[in-house]
């Protein structure tokens, strides 16, 4: 778990004020102060970890019950009908807040929303890869 200070928990010690549009025990969303399109919302873990794989199970669940919860209402106060779920792991990864974090960016019909590309390989020794994946579980 992450001891390290970020924006994220700034925002949740109160010390950073956010347009909130979501909060429960576990969960804060809010609207992201540099937005790709409009109704770009982050929706964060009250747990504080870096890495989505450092996030205890309650935590995670409790991030999976209410993404698409928010999306439908991101979708109803937006318009939008098309929209990205992003969420980055390290620096590497192109991670900027090291507190875990999702993104729902609205993709508008004026071409705003989140650009990707995806430049795909060749699966290669994909049943030893799946059963090791599978037995690290």
């Amino acid at each position: 778990m992450s001891t390290e200070p970020t924006i994220f928990g700034r925002i949740l010690d109160g010390e950073i004020p956010c347009h909130r549009v979501y909060e429960d025990e576990h969960v804060l969303a809010f609207l992201d102060a540099g937005p790709l399109s409009l109704g770009h919302v982050l929706v964060i873990p009250k747990e504080r970890a870096a890495f989505l794989h450092e996030l205890s199970d309650d935590a995670a669940a409790a991030i999976g019950r209410v993404l698409p919860r928010i999306a439908r209402a991101v979708v109803a106060v937006t318009g939008c009908s098309d929209y990205n779920v992003l969420q980055n792991n390290g620096a590497a990864a192109n991670q900027a807040v090291f507190h875990v974090h999702f993104h729902i960016i609205p993709k508008h019909s004026d071409g705003s929303g989140l650009g990707i590309e995806w430049k795909a390989g060749e699966l290669v020794g994909g049943e030893g890869l799946a059963a090791a994946i599978e037995n690290s579980l």
